[in-house]
């Protein structure tokens, strides 16, 4: 089934709910398609928009989630709500889930070394049916061909790829370039979180839209980052008045 995309600056999202993101790209794997998953914020958005070899990165991927309230945000102001905000921490567990009922084969790629582990330890305890068939810190040059070959190698029917945006986004590209199948999905600090290692923030925060607050409470530095969020909304606010002339 082909999904109506969203465009919000440039860059087009899949409105899709949790539920139904993890139903098509499990059937992607099924399949033994190759697909992309890209999970976009207003951070990402906003660089994009600077970056035209990111943009043209983000369009050639094959799903794109609303990973972000403002995001959310943004696609009401523009008269085009998206459906459910789909973060990629949730969308990794419900794809862990997926793996585990199918038996799948799954890398992780990111990360200190330290948190990798206990992520591949984690996923073992938690997901026993699924085969972790490799890992590797996210401590790596993105010209090092060796990591892709021993992903490549690996025969993974899942990869998640947690070195941040831009990087993971430029890594996958590259490793679908030469591989045949598979789903392959940057999931930012997502192992942090996954681990323990970050703690998430409490259900009430999430519920209320708040995540993005407790986060900014519990790492002050965040703060310069936290200020693309109102610069994102000015500027959804500036492509509604253009559209409507």
């Amino acid at each position: 089934m082909k999904t109506k995309k969203i465009e919000i600056l440039n860059v087009p999202f899949d409105n899709l709910t949790h539920k139904n993101f993890v139903s098509q790209l499990i059937k992607k794997v099924e399949n033994g398609e190759k697909t992309f998953v890209i999970t976009a914020n207003p951070e990402i958005v906003m660089y994009a928009n600077c970056n035209d070899d990111y943009m043209k990165l983000l369009k050639r991927a094959n799903f794109i989630t609303a990973d972000g309230i403002g995001i959310i945000k943004g696609s009401k102001i523009l008269g085009n709500p998206i459906t459910e905000r789909v973060t990629g921490y949730d969308l990794m567990l419900g794809l862990f889930h997926e793996a585990h009922t199918l038996k799948k084969k799954v890398y992780l790629l990111g990360s200190r070394q330290e948190v990798i582990e206990l992520a591949v330890k984690k996923i073992e305890k938690e997901f026993p049916d699924i085969t972790v068939v490799g890992y590797h810190n996210g401590y790596f040059n993105l010209s090092d061909d060796q990591i892709i070959k021993n992903v490549l190698d690996s025969n993974a029917d899942m990869v998640f790829v947690g070195i941040g945006f831009p990087r993971q986004e430029k890594w996958i590209e590259q490793y679908l370039e030469k591989a045949d199948k598979g789903l392959v999905m940057g999931v930012g600090g997502s192992f942090d979180a996954f681990t323990g290692k970050v703690k998430r923030a409490p259900a009430v925060f999430i519920e209320l839209n708040l995540e993005w607050f407790y986060r900014l409470i519990r790492q002050p530095f965040r703060f310069k980052r936290m200020l693309v969020l109102p610069k994102f909304l000015i500027a959804v606010r500036k492509e509604k008045k253009l559209a409507k002339k």
